[in-house]
């Protein structure tokens, strides 16, 4: 049996008593390569911080394996550039989980910070001031940052986003290595072509998981069509949602939201709901 990296239960997540993620259930099994995607507001950057614990749930919980070591690397709006640190201060950062922030920098620790900028593509970069570098270059050194961390759950938020084509090869290259290390991987991506060719599983999220599984049968046209209206459906100001009235996974619930009427099954992993094309997602807070 599939070891399990990370169980939803139940799980609803949002903001100032708004839920944005609703009633998420199921496993993504610990060695996978997942992307998420969904239209603006979906919820996708939403559930990467409940999954890291910088959102607590609404209601459910999300259940990490024991012992798993977490990297977590936000979108690049949520970066201060303007912190006068250097690209080794920053790579640096991810030392902290194992030395602890008065922990002595130790001359193995500089030695992986080294090994970690080459294989991004930074050698050379180390003193330089996190404020001069191009989108691609801060990426790429917050890639090295992850290595350094050594995770076992890897989540990226939107690590495409305003890099060159060289860089997003690049980074793709250093994804499919973990990967292939059997690191669990979570990535939030828009572009759905890159999705088809290089991730195996994808969550399709509007609020509500819109399907769960192998890609190409996630990215199905009517899939996609199903997201986006769904998505479109949902009311800004709408209310707390119901919890579930049936017991395990049927998740009938009632909802005062104006989208009564569509499809509320959800997903255990591997089931598919059925996803068309020009599904617009754009960069945005999810």
């Amino acid at each position: 049996m599939t070891e399990a990296s990370l169980t939803f239960r139940d799980l609803t997540l949002g903001y100032y008593s708004h839920p944005a993620v609703h009633h998420l259930d199921g496993t993504v099994a610990r060695g996978s390569l997942t992307a998420i995607v969904g239209p603006n507001g979906s919820g996708k950057s939403t559930l990467m911080k409940g999954i890291v614990g910088v959102l607590e749930p609404m209601s459910g919980e999300v259940l990490r394996r024991n012992g798993a070591r977490v990297a977590y690397l936000p979108q690049q709006s949520e970066i201060d550039r303007s912190f006068p640190a250097r690209v080794v201060d920053l790579v640096s950062l991810g030392l902290w989980p194992k030395r602890g922030l008065l922990g002595r920098f130790t001359a193995e620790d500089r030695a992986s910070v080294s090994k970690a900028l080459m294989a991004v593509g930074m050698e050379g970069f180390e003193a330089r001031p996190i404020d001069t570098l191009s989108g691609g270059q801060l990426q790429r050194a917050l890639f090295a940052r992850v290595l350094v961390q050594d995770a076992d759950l890897i989540l990226l938020d939107e690590p495409f986003n305003a890099v060159d084509a060289k860089t997003v090869g690049d980074l793709i290259e250093l994804i499919k290595r973990w990967h292939g290390e059997s690191r669990t991987v979570m990535v939030v991506v828009h572009d759905l072509d890159l999705v088809r060719a290089h991730f195996p599983e994808t969550l399709l999220l509007a609020r509500h998981p819109v399907a769960w599984g192998e890609t190409r049968e996630t990215l199905l046209p009517e899939n996609l069509l199903k997201a986006r209206r769904f998505n479109e459906a949902w009311s800004d100001d709408a209310p707390w949602c119901d919890a579930p009235e049936t017991g395990d996974h049927a998740h009938a619930h009632s909802h005062d939201h104006a989208h009564d009427g569509h499809d509320h099954s959800h997903h255990d992993h591997h089931h598919h709901d059925g996803p068309a094309e020009h599904l617009h997602t754009g960069s945005g807070k999810a």
